[in-house]
């Protein structure tokens, strides 16, 4: 049950709704009463929820998420969620009270990550490396879930291997970079020259300027592209490929064009869409144990500061990722 937000108690939480679609002004934060976990779920006092694209592109009523819940508004955004257990539903065994945990949560038709608290089945969740906060935690799973699956699952990328990832200063780029290089692999990927101190300390071996520099003049036989750009980007970048070479492409609005124009050259392109997996994310959580990956946060917002996280997330051009500070 809502209540306005100036009547809150021990009993009752905050968190992010919309009751329509629209722009960012659409976002409210009210109180509601705190959920009880059912069977097999987990309830968490969140700390950290990631923003991701398609959040505002859900917002504002664009994709099939949109489509599926628009009958069913008021809706929480957010599916990534760091913070700790307080209370566990019937059949958890593998998590207790006060564990330190992150995961895709509610994906794709529940959501529910911009809030005080938040439900979780226990299989959506990992434990947290001791050496990430748990605001920054919440940055990490879907965009890290969609890098590592596109490289390893989709293009199975191997050591040795030549990849280009585009937008690689963003989300889920500043993952993929990172990945293929603990994987081995030779990185190049583009940014603006803003990003390429960034990147270089990252490690990436080249950064190309997509203002200044075409890539199908500096890049051929490649072994694998990762597009997180879309549309004439990605058909563009078929022709860096090698003859046995793969494009993964993650936008979904333009994915079915540039697999149609690879198959006319005769070469493999891919779309994908990331879906939540605990142990992939128990990989990803070792990776930052040993100090391998990091979480970029370009910045944090509260729960009232939402619609000024949306207008920064729809801008584009983020470094890393955006969070919510729930606590």
């Amino acid at each position: 049950m809502e209540t306005p937000v100036n009547k809150h108690s021990d009993s009752s939480m905050r968190q992010v709704v919309y009751r329509q679609f629209g722009e960012r002004d659409v976002l409210q934060v009210v109180t509601s009463d705190i959920p009880t976990p059912a069977e097999k779920q987990v309830l968490i006092r969140v700390h950290g929820a990631g923003l991701n694209p398609i959040d505002w592109k859900t917002r504002k009523g664009f994709g099939f998420v949109a489509q599926q819940i628009e009958s069913s508004l008021p809706w929480t955004p957010g599916y990534d969620v760091a913070g700790e257990v307080v209370a566990i539903g019937e059949g958890v065994t593998t998590l207790a009270p006060g564990d330190r945990v992150m995961g895709m949560i509610g994906f794709p038709l529940n959501g529910g990550g911009y809030s005080a608290y938040a439900l979780a089945t226990a299989d959506e969740l990992a434990i947290v490396p001791e050496e990430l906060d748990l605001v920054t935690a919440g940055a990490l799973p879907l965009a890290a879930l969609t890098a590592w699956q596109a490289l390893f699952e989709v293009a199975k990328l191997e050591p040795g291997q030549k990849i280009l990832v585009h937008a690689g200063a963003g989300g889920v780029g500043h993952f993929a970079v990172q990945f293929a290089l603990t994987r081995g692999a030779h990185v190049i990927a583009t940014a603006s020259a803003g990003n390429r101190d960034f990147l270089s300390k990252l490690g990436v071996h080249e950064v190309i300027d997509y203002h200044t520099t075409d890539i199908v003049d500096e890049c051929y036989g490649l072994d694998v592209v990762l597009d997180l750009v879309g549309g004439d980007t990605g058909k563009r970048s078929l022709r860096t490929l090698g003859e046995n070479g793969m494009l993964v492409t993650i936008p979904t609005i333009t994915a079915d064009e540039i697999v149609s124009a690879a198959e006319d050259l005769g070469l493999r392109a891919h779309g994908m869409t990331v879906r939540p997996d605990v142990f992939h994310l128990d990989e990803i959580a070792e990776l930052i144990e040993h100090g391998d990956v990091k979480v970029h946060v370009e910045k944090a917002f509260t729960l009232d500061q939402v619609a000024q996280a949306h207008d920064l997330l729809e801008g584009g051009h983020v470094r890393g990722k955006l969070v919510l500070d729930c606590r």
